[in-house]
C-alpha cells in the first residue's frame, strides 16, 4: 500500500507536471473506483490544474475549485502518461481504474491489482467532505505535529503502539510497512501498549516518527512513479524482510502475521530476544 512518503512523491512528481493545465476528458473504467456522483466527474472537464496536495494517503488535484481525491488503496498507483489516447478506454478486466487526460495530451492512469478492489475516487467541492479526509489526525510531517502533542495523542492510549501508528485517525498517512520501520529505529516492541511509555520512549518514538518518515521522503524525491515501488522496497530495514539479518544488530528478521496483514521485527532490537508467537502457528496448535 502507498503510504505517506510514496503518495508525497506522487504528489510532487504530479504537481510538476499537472499544474496550470486544462483536464480534457476523465474517463471512470472501473466501476468500483467513483465513490461519489455529485458533482459529476464530468464537471472536471474544461477546468484547469490549480494544485496538488496530500491528506495523510489521500491524493488531492484542485481542478478549478474542485477536487479530485484519490485513495489507492493496497494495490492501487498512479502511472504518468506523455501521450494519452483520446478515445475512451474500453472496459474490462484490465489495471485501469480511471484516466485522466489533459487538453495538451498527456496526463495520468490510476490503476489497481489484484481481485479486491479498493481504490477510491472522489470528487467533491472541499476535501474534508471525504469521509477519509475528515477523520485524519495531525500529519507526522508537519509544523503542528510536536513532541507534546504527540505525547498527548499516546495518553490514556491502551492499544498496541502498532496498530495506534496505523491508525488514520491518530496520524495521519502511515501504515504497516513505515509502522514497522518506526518501531524498528526505535528499538520498540509492536506489542507495547502505548500508555504504558515513559517520557524518554516517548522521545526516541517521536524522532523515530520523524527520521524515519523524512529520510523515505527524501529518498524517493525526484523518482518517477514507476520506480517508487522499488525504491520502498530498498528502504526497508526489516519491513518484509523476514528470514533476513537485521541490518543493525544480525539476528534474524522475524514476523508475525494476524488476518491478512503481517508485521516484521528484530527480536534482539525491539523484544529482548524474545520471538512473538506467530498467529499462524498458533492456530494449528489448538
Amino acid at each position: 500500500m502507498p503510504e505517506l512518503p510514496e503518495v508525497e512523491s506522487l504528489v510532487r512528481y504530479l504537481r510538476g507536471r499537472v499544474v496550470g493545465k486544462a483536464v480534457g476528458r476523465v474517463f471512470p473504467v472501473a466501476v468500483s473506483v467513483l465513490k461519489t456522483y455529485e458533482p459529476a466527474v464530468t464537471e472536471l472537464e474544461g477546468r484547469v490544474c490549480g494544485g496538488v496536495v496530500r491528506w495523510g494517503k489521500f491524493l488531492d488535484v484542485e481542478v478549478g475549485g474542485l477536487h479530485l481525491v484519490m485513495h489507492l488503496g493496497r494495490a492501487g498507483w498512479v502511472r504518468w502518461r506523455e501521450e494519452v489516447p483520446a478515445a475512451p478506454p474500453r472496459p474490462g478486466k484490465g489495471l485501469l481504474a480511471l484516466r485522466v487526460r489533459l487538453v495538451a495530451g498527456d496526463g495520468f492512469d490510476v490503476t489497481e491489482a489484484g481481485t479486491r478492489k479498493q481504490a477510491a475516487v472522489y470528487v467533491v467541492r472541499d476535501p474534508r467532505e471525504v469521509p477519509g479526509v475528515a477523520r485524519l489526525g495531525p500529519d507526522p510531517l508537519g509544523d503542528g505535529f510536536t513532541r507534546e502533542a504527540f505525547g498527548r495523542l499516546l495518553a490514556g492510549e491502551r492499544r498496541q503502539i502498532k496498530g495506534v501508528l496505523r491508525d488514520q485517525g491518530v496520524l495521519a498517512g502511515i501504515g504497516n510497512a513505515y509502522s514497522d520501520e518506526i518501531l524498528h529505529v526505535a528499538r520498540m516492541s509492536p506489542f507495547r501498549a502505548a500508555a504504558s511509555l515513559t517520557d524518554g520512549e516517548t522521545d526516541v518514538l517521536y524522532a523515530a516518527v520523524g527520521t524515519t518518515l523524512t529520510e523515505a521522503v527524501a529518498r524517493s524525491g525526484g523518482l518517477e512513479p514507476g520506480k517508487l515501488k522499488a525504491e520502498k522496497k530498498s528502504g526497508m530495514r526489516v519491513h518484509g524482510r523476514a528470514g533476513e539479518a537485521c541490518p543493525v544488530c544480525g539476528d534474524t528478521v522475524r514476523e508475525v502475521v494476524y488476518r491478512d496483514r503481517s508485521m516484521q521485527y528484530c527480536p534482539t532490537c525491539q523484544t529482548g530476544g524474545k520471538i512473538l508467537a506467530d498467529r499462524r502457528m498458533s492456530r494449528l496448535l489448538k
